[in-house]
């Protein structure tokens, strides 16, 4: 793209999804320096000139989360006192999105909290990916374009040609997302029946659905401690499953999940560079990322461009 006010920017978190972002639209990634005093705070300075620009800022705040939310609002800061014209914030991976809603007593609304920082930072809109409740978009007071990851992850399964294959959702609260992915590979749908017992903590009850003998497919927003995962996957073996795949969007693999899907009974976890892979992910050969930044740098172009974004949804 040949626009000087058309300008991409990065935190820490991710940089190499944004330099594939800013490939696949043929601009460069803006200059900008961001470091840390010796205390530990961040220190931010745009390094170009963003008067008037329409600046899109990558950042997913994933691990180390605090920080790289405070990177990414000290940015859209720092972007609106240098007088750019409109800041789209794009969040491949939105923090805090696990607690959405006051489902016990005495507890935050962090995603609506997120929101409400970003937009208090100077955020003009957001742009996300594979929310953890498609509800958090209402959270905001300024548009959201809210893309999906299984348009990805759907054509990679599509060529694997899995047979007798049966999509399965790891709780009642992603059945929405697994039927998506089903009436595109044309599958039948199982559910799982998921009791949560502590913070990270799953017991599966019960299985809905019939994957005696078929090829079975769980399918995730997020992958974190794995356990919910491995539990699904135990539990579709015991009821017949020959084998069990999954796919995610985000895999943010924190303590024990790198271990734990290394010794389960899933033959390939497949998931997207929304987020960075962790380092004893890259040697665990049952794990498979495919890039996002196509999808996304479509978006992005479609926001510079005011055209639709529709296409990209599914």
């Amino acid at each position: 793209m040949n626009d000087e006010r058309f300008k991409i920017f990065t935190g820490t978190a991710n940089p190499s999804l944004a330099e594939s972002i800013c490939q696949h639209l043929s601009v460069p990634l803006g200059k900008a320096l961001l470091g840390r005093f010796s205390d530990g705070e961040i220190y931010f300075q745009i390094l170009e000139n963003v008067r008037g620009a329409d600046v899109f800022v990558v950042q997913p705040c994933s691990y180390p989360v605090d920080n790289h939310l405070l990177e990414l609002l000290l940015m859209i800061d720092a972007f609106k006192r240098a007088s750019a014209w409109r800041i789209t914030a794009v969040l491949p991976y939105y923090c805090y999105a696990r607690q959405d809603r006051k489902d016990k007593p005495r507890v935050p609304i962090s995603a609506k909290l997120v929101a409400d920082l970003l937009e208090t930072a100077g955020a003009s809109r957001a742009l996300t990916l594979d929310l953890h409740a498609p509800q958090i978009q209402g959270y905001f007071d300024v548009p959201v374009d809210h893309l999906y990851g299984s348009p990805v992850l759907v054509e990679y399964f599509r060529h694997k040609k899995l047979p007798n294959l049966t999509v399965v959702s790891p709780d009642a609260g992603g059945v929405e997302r697994a039927r998506a992915f089903a009436k595109k590979l044309d599958a039948p749908l199982a559910i799982v029946d998921k009791r949560r017992v502590d913070l990270d903590v799953t017991e599966v009850m019960n299985l809905i659905g019939d994957v005696r003998g078929r090829s079975t497919l769980i399918v995730d927003d997020i992958i974190d401690t794995a356990g919910t995962l491995v539990k699904t996957a135990d539990a579709l073996i015991r009821e017949g499953a020959t084998q069990v795949f999954a796919a995610c969007t985000h895999a943010v693999l924190s303590g024990p999940a790198v271990e734990r899907l290394e010794h389960s009974q899933i033959t390939e976890v497949v998931a997207t560079d929304s987020v960075p892979i962790v380092e004893a992910a890259k040697k665990l050969k049952k794990i498979k990322i495919l890039s996002v930044a196509d999808l996304l740098a479509r978006g992005i172009r479609s926001i510079h461009e005011e055209t639709s974004i529709s296409e990209l949804f599914i």
